[in-house]
């Protein structure tokens, strides 16, 4: 029985997936954290695009 509780925890094969889920974790935190940053850059972005497709002219 110690045996093969010593081959379960040694067993590697769902790493991977820890891994990604992590990963997307800590990027759902960043998101959280820099949220009012990233608006404040996507609004500026948007509004200078509108200005510039509001000034074009055929």
């Amino acid at each position: 029985m110690l045996k093969s509780f010593k081959k379960f925890m040694s067993d590697e094969s769902a790493q991977g997936m820890t891994e990604y889920i992590l990963l997307v974790v800590a990027l759902i935190a960043v998101l959280i954290l820099f949220k009012d940053k990233i608006y404040e850059i996507v609004d500026g972005k948007m509004e200078s695009l509108k200005g510039d497709i509001g000034g074009f002219t055929i």
